[in-house]
């Protein structure tokens, strides 16, 4: 059976942070009930036109998936297992916030099946909490990791780095507190200011306190450097892991594997007679859940990609890994070869410039590479 990832959108938080750019909303008279029941059906639904999947991940992901109730995530993973056949080692995997008020349920999802937990700290400093928007302090994050590490087999969270006024040396510092705390994950973002956000609405283009790109540059390779110090490898542009703590979902998408999302604004891609589709769900919550409620289903939109699209989606996820894109999957995801795909002159300049390395197994982005791509691929591709 073909492997499938599942994403499972809860579009609702507390508050929305300034940088955020994600299909997020604060609702606090949500009908929570009447959301995870239509979870429940977008499933149902899904998984009646895929057929017979190995399911390898689940990803509770939003939004702020941790005001679900506990209740609720035991049973839509336990209709996920029942419509699928679950592989041996699913991965399940929750995102939370580190406020007391969720913390205090973290207990209640590791008894729900909930096996990885992703906690979304950005910061262990109270100022740079206050800059960026987010509601809990730097003692309530260390309290929520502490918790999160005894709790799930598998934990993660997440840092903001680039932010305004920070130094290398204060990042450093700030850093290597992190790692202390870290078990076999770290995901670390740098802070973008993305069109339509508090954040970019606030200032003008170009007039965001963010670092200087050098900067920027220095903080990139102090991460590095400390999170290899600790044992933690840069398996991917922003995620750092110990051997074997990768995050297999993501790691589907990386590798351009098949997955499936369900909820507001979710995205997916999906094989079937020989074409790989774009399925993209409705992002205005109340439209989705009408639509649901009705079909069965929020679809919005679901497009073959031409091989074009196939290649430049398969590049642009593949080569993100320090692993690179393999040349075998990249041809059976997309149906054509790599030097189909590929400017020959813009690819044997991207090699001398020490951007790419290829063998005849393997394209892979350097880590300076891996910083442009974005600018490699908009000439990379025939």
């Amino acid at each position: 059976m073909e492997p499938l990832a599942l994403y499972l959108h809860w579009p609702f938080c507390l508050s929305k942070c300034p940088y955020c750019d994600f299909n997020s909303h604060v609702r606090p008279e949500a009908d929570g009930a009447r959301f995870v029941a239509a979870l429940g059906r977008e499933l149902a639904f899904e998984a009646a036109r895929l057929g017979p999947r190995q399911l390898v991940s689940i990803f509770f992901g939003g939004g702020t998936p941790s005001l679900m109730d506990p209740g609720a995530v035991a049973s839509l993973i336990e209709s996920a297992c029942r419509l699928w056949t679950p592989a041996a080692d699913l991965e399940i995997t929750l995102e939370a916030n580190p406020t007391s008020a969720e913390a205090a349920r973290l207990a209640r999802f590791r008894a729900a099946g909930v096996n990885r937990l992703s906690l979304g700290v950005q910061a262990l400093d109270d100022a740079a909490l206050a800059a960026i928007g987010r509601r809990h302090s730097a003692a309530e994050a260390r309290a929520a990791i502490e918790s999160g590490r005894e709790l799930f087999p598998r934990f993660s969270f997440d840092l903001i780095t680039a932010r305004p006024g920070q130094t290398p040396a204060s990042w450093r510092q700030e850093l290597r507190g992190a790692l202390s705390l870290a078990a076999d994950h770290l995901s670390i973002y740098e802070l973008t200011i993305e069109p339509g956000t508090a954040f970019a609405r606030r200032y003008r283009p170009g007039e965001a306190p963010l670092p200087a790109a050098e900067t920027q540059e220095a903080l990139y390779e102090i991460t590095g450097e400390e999170a290899a110090r600790r044992g933690l490898a840069a398996y991917e542009v922003s995620n750092y892991a110990r051997p074997g703590g990768e995050c297999r979902h993501n790691l589907q998408y990386w590798r351009y594997g098949e997955y499936a999302g369900i909820g507001p604004g979710a995205h997916g891609r999906i094989g079937k007679a020989g074409t790989l589709r774009a399925i993209a769900r409705h992002r205005q919550p109340d439209r989705w859940l009408a639509q649901v409620e009705r079909l069965g289903h929020g679809i919005a939109e679901q497009e073959p990609l031409s091989f074009r699209e196939r290649g430049r989606e398969a590049l642009l996820m593949g080569l993100r890994l320090a692993e690179g894109v393999d040349a075998e999957r990249f041809a059976a995801r997309t149906g054509g070869s790599l030097a189909e795909a590929l400017e020959p002159g813009v690819l044997e300049a991207a090699v001398a410039a020490g951007y790419l390395e290829i063998s005849d197994q393997t394209l892979r982005a350097t880590n300076v590479g891996r910083r442009r791509l974005d600018a490699l691929l908009a000439t990379l591709l025939r």
